[in-house]
Parts: C-alpha cells; structure tokens; sequence
C-alpha cells in the first residue's frame, strides 16, 4: 500500500484495530487460573469467562480508558470493540463509548450475547458438549440484546455483538441478525476460533450479509460460505494453541485485530507476516499491510487523522524488518492529541495510576469466584 498522496513519507492515516476487547485492559496480573488451562474451552472458561463475569461498570470504564490510552499512544484512533460483562450489562457499551471519547480515541462498540447464563445471573458452568442450540433463548441473551439496541438508539457507532455460535441458541442468532439488519449495521461475532465452534458456518451462513465481521475463522473450510469481513488476529490465535488460519486461502476481505492484545497494530502487522511468510515462503509483507487497509474501509472516519511516526519511511517492506516505530504526533478529526509524543487530552500517568487500582479491585473479585 503506497503513503496517500495527501501524506508525507513519514505519516500515515489513523490506524485501526478491527477486533478489540478493551475489557481486557487490566487483565495483566490477573490472579492464576484455578488449574492450568488444557485447552481453548479450557482457557475460555477458567480465564476469561471468569474476569468477564468479575467486571463492574467501575472497571469496564477503566479498561476502556486504558485500553485507548495504550492504543493511542501506538498510532491506533479507531476501535472496533467485542465486549462482554454479564453481571454488568445494561449501560456497558455508554460507559466504554464515554471512556474512549475521554482519551480522544474513536469506538465501534458492541455486547456480546450469549446463552452461557440461563437466567442471567447463573454462574453454572457451561458446556459445549450438552449445550442445545434448540432451544431457548436465554434471559441473559436478552439483556444483551437490549443493551446493543439501547446503543444503538442513542446514535452512537456501533454493531451487535454475538460471543459465538457454539454458545448461542439459533433463536438468540436469528434475533441478532434480526436487531443489526434493522438498525442496518453488521454482526460482531468470533466463528470457528477453535475446534468447539468448527460448525458455525453452516448455522451462519444463511444470516450472514456483507457488513458481518467473522472474527478468527482459523476452522473455517475454504469455501465457508460466509459473507462479511474475516478478521485475522495473528497472535492471539498462537496464545490460544487453536492453529493458523491461513487467511489467504478466502475470498473474503480480510482485515487485522488483536483480540484484546492490546492495539498496536504496526506490531500486529509484523506477526501476520511472519506468520504468513512461514506457512508460505514466497508470501511478503504487501498482504499482511493490506489488512491495514481493509481496517481503514471498516473504520473510515480514520482516514480524517493523521499519524506521524520517528520513521522516514512508512513503507510495509521497511516496516516489516523495523520495530520501535512510535508516533511523534497525532491529529483526530483536526484535534491534536498527542504532540512531541505526549497525549494532550488526558494525563496518561494519572489514567494509569488509576486503572492500576481499579485492576486491583478486579482482582480481588476475582479471587472470591467460584
């Protein structure tokens, strides 16, 4: 991808993270998992359904101010956020939106629904096994629903989020699909990530329509069927031990995430390379940028910021082989935030100094979880 000729060598326009759980922010630290995980339904339920279901509206705030903060400060001004809270559901996404605004960061923000809580407060444990995608939809599907209309209505951006298929009743998919196509907007939704959701695809693929993001997709067949934006996220799917997707195999747009692995994203291109070149060694970094781009046509209000970097070449083969890349100086929508490498809106010492304390209340609740 050439630098726009709006832009000099050593800039670019906003980057953006297509798939993102700001929730996520203050996980580091987090108290060990009960036992070792030995498996990625393992890994969803002894890690991250447990912090999801320790989360309060204190604390999604502080992620989410974190997790912009972080993003910003790597040359990311726009987020397109999964999140998921399900004891602290209704005002989630309006919490986050307001977080990410603070700091001067752009957000697509949505609710994950699923039917792992029966009645919306049962912290049962879920099984993939007997779950039975007949029947019915949950009262915690519901709220979750509610909640990405309430967003919605308010005019904000935004999507409707589904966790996955395989935790999902067919009547909870249909309903989502229903929600976005009125609100005309996509579904937000991780599909075939690991080997618990490999049939995905065929309840999908009926409900899918172009503005769907299809995250991960490592499971997926070649001719999936599926219509939308496949969104890659490289070092997430290696954290997990769930595989490569190989995502050059698809017709599908493909376009670029971290999965809530924070949201720098020239480092996320360098993984998607590499990770690329080694599954095919005639593969270059050209692909791997163009996911950049793709994030771009999904996010296009960042082509209204600028991104200057310490780097007098922003070029995808130099880029590929160079780390240390930071920006000098940002401008959203005109608004200068950061300048000489320092954020003009917030006082990140003091954002970090609070979402720190917040971790820690976190933790403690996390700790009394059964």
């Amino acid at each position: 991808m050439a630098v726009a000729a709006d832009l000099r060598p050593d800039q670019t326009h906003g980057l953006v993270c297509a798939h993102h759980h700001l929730y996520s922010a203050l996980a580091r630290g987090m108290p060990a998992p009960p036992r070792t995980p030995g498996s990625f339904v393992d890994i969803l339920e002894l890690v991250w359904w447990r912090l999801d279901r320790a989360l309060d509206l204190d604390t999604v705030e502080w992620s989410a101010k974190l997790g912009a903060l972080e993003a910003l400060e790597r040359g990311t001004t726009c987020i397109i956020d999964h999140h998921e809270s399900p004891w602290a559901i209704e005002g989630s996404l309006e919490v986050i939106a307001a977080g990410c605004a603070e700091i001067g960061v752009r957000v697509n923000t949505c609710f994950g629904v699923t039917d792992r809580h029966p009645d919306g407060t049962d912290p049962a444990r879920f099984n993939p096994a007997r779950f039975d995608p007949d029947g019915p939809m949950t009262e915690g599907a519901r709220r979750g629903l509610a909640e990405n209309r309430r967003h919605l209505e308010s005019g904000a951006s935004g999507m409707v989020g589904v966790h996955a298929a395989f935790t999902c009743t067919d009547e909870t998919l249909t309903a989502a699909t229903e929600l976005a196509a009125e609100f005309d907007v996509g579904v937000h939704v991780h599909v075939a990530e690991g080997e618990a959701d490999r049939g995905a695809a065929a309840r999908l693929a009926p409900l899918a329509d172009d503005k769907w993001l299809i995250i991960h997709g490592v499971h997926l067949s070649d001719d999936h069927g599926l219509a939308g934006t496949l969104i890659h996220n490289p070092r997430s799917n290696m954290n997990n031990a769930v595989g490569y997707a190989r995502p050059a195999r698809f017709a599908n747009a493909t376009g670029l995430g971290t999965d809530g692995i924070g949201a720098d994203m020239l480092d996320e291109f360098r993984v998607a390379y590499v990770r690329m070149r080694e599954d095919d060694v005639t593969a270059g970094p050209d692909a791997a940028w163009d996911m950049l781009e793709v994030n771009r046509d999904l996010f296009p209000e960042s082509r209204n910021d600028v991104v200057t970097w310490n780097y007098d070449d922003m070029d995808p083969w130099r880029l590929a082989f160079t780390t240390g890349v930071s920006p000098r100086h940002i401008t959203v929508d005109g608004e200068t935030v950061m300048e000489d490498g320092r954020l003009t809106r917030v006082d990140a010492t003091e954002i970090r100094a609070k979402a720190a304390e917040a971790a820690l209340r976190l933790f403690k609740k996390l700790e009394n979880l059964s």
